[in-house]
């Protein structure tokens, strides 16, 4: 058999084959309905057993979420592949994994933690590659032109919080990170404040990774001390260290309680309380800010049946975690998009289009709709891609957070007033 005559015949083997395949459904996810749509890369990291804040919710949840998709047939006939990365709460953690992204040719960065931005976003930049659903704690989140967050970020959250304690605290300590992004907490927790004509709060940085905290303890309830005073501690996860050292105060001789206690969500959720006592938890009472509606909401019902059927007694997918519904509501955007597309290959240039031209996502009243259309978004300095700026006020009640106030609160006039 000559050369020529071979090649033909395995070229002929070769095409009958390939078509057996996609005849027979070879390699096509249950419920899809051809074989021919590309698998969707997406990443998803966070930092992970490190001394500040660890969010090892945000993965798990991403990949509980794969789970979930491809049993029923994939986004839009697109297996969803979920990479996960330890960011390490550092620049070099974050830049690392960007890096990876771009290596692995992920599409999109989807429900993401970092306080990182400057050293992940370059590299997605470079890339061309999307951040949707970042946890809103980094300032890139909300002036980078590929960053697409579903909540206000840390900014809504402390602007809010001020508005919530405006009615209840005379005075207030703020206690936050003594860090560049925790510059920023007084002015955006007295822009609340001051809506209520109340005067500013006094100002007690601390370093995010302490053992304890007594010394800023003792001086935040002495500054708030008095009728209707209020100590509000937003450290992150080390936010409950901060209240342990708080409760072990010595009880004061004159109205001992008398100072009431706040975070955000974040800073203390439901996890936190649960951990810390529940009903006896110290945080029986706290005010407590939001981007969602509280964890019992009928709205996260469809998340929780994902989570009971696919996470496989996996413990880090809390459903009343912070970073697991963000997470949630970033893949919900992500899977909107990619159905919206209809196309057998996605890339990143076709989510960021899609999303640049205004495709609208409805999740389920967990977010008002989220567009990210140049006249959706707020404007406000250093927080110009805010597109949701609605926050809830919660209160802990029985060892559980609950609404203070029924449905959303518009926080951004206080974001903008905020200098």
């Amino acid at each position: 058999m000559t050369g020529k005559r071979l090649i033909s015949l395995l070229a002929y083997i070769t095409t009958a084959t390939t078509g057996a395949s996609l005849l027979t459904g070879c390699g096509v996810l249950p419920g899809a309905t051809g074989g021919s749509r590309e698998p969707v890369t997406v990443m998803t990291w966070a930092p992970d057993q490190t001394r500040a804040t660890n969010m090892p919710g945000m993965p798990a949840m991403a990949q509980t979420y794969a789970r979930w998709v491809n049993s029923q047939g994939g986004i839009d006939g697109h297996e969803l592949r979920v990479l996960t990365c330890n960011e390490q709460n550092s620049p070099a953690g974050a830049a690392a994994c960007a890096r990876r992204a771009v290596r692995e040719k992920a599409v999109a960065v989807v429900g993401s933690y970092s306080q990182n931005g400057r050293a992940f976003m370059a590299p997605l930049e470079a890339a061309g590659i999307p951040y949707i659903g970042g946890y809103g704690i980094a300032e890139d989140e909300f002036t980078s032109s590929l960053s697409y967050p579903v909540n206000g970020g840390v900014a809504s959250l402390v602007a809010g919080h001020g508005m919530q304690l405006a009615d209840s605290c005379e005075k207030v300590s703020l206690v936050r990170p003594d860090t560049t992004a925790g510059d920023k907490l007084p002015e955006l927790l007295n822009s609340g404040l001051r809506r209520a004509s109340h005067r500013s709060a006094v100002d007690i940085p601390a370093l995010e990774d302490a053992a304890e905290y007594t010394q800023q303890a003792g001086r935040a309830r002495t500054r708030a001390d008095g009728e209707r005073g209020c100590v509000t501690a937003v450290l992150g996860e080390r936010t409950q260290t901060f209240f342990d050292s708080f409760r072990r105060l010595p009880e004061q001789e004159e109205k001992p309680g008398s100072v009431r206690i706040s975070s955000v969500l974040g800073s203390v959720d439901q996890p936190v309380i649960d951990r810390t006592g529940g009903p006896h938890s110290p945080f029986e009472g706290a005010f407590v800010t939001g981007w969602y509606p509280e964890a019992s909401d009928k709205s996260w019902a469809p998340m929780r049946k994902v989570i009971q059927e696919h996470a496989f007694a996996d413990n880090r997918v809390d459903p009343s975690d912070a970073g697991v519904q963000t997470t949630w509501i970033a893949y919900t955007v992500l899977k909107d998009v990619v159905e919206g597309l209809d196309e057998d290959t996605i890339t990143a240039g076709q989510i960021s289009h899609a999303l640049d031209r205004g495709e609208r996502i409805d999740t389920g009243g967990l977010t008002p709709s989220l567009r990210w259309k140049y006249e959706d978004m707020l404007g406000a300095p250093g927080f110009t891609r805010i597109v949701n700026r609605e926050v809830t006020f919660q209160v802990v009640r029985q060892g559980r957070l609950v609404a203070q106030k029924p449905g959303f609160v518009d926080v951004g006039e206080t974001v903008l007033s905020a200098p």
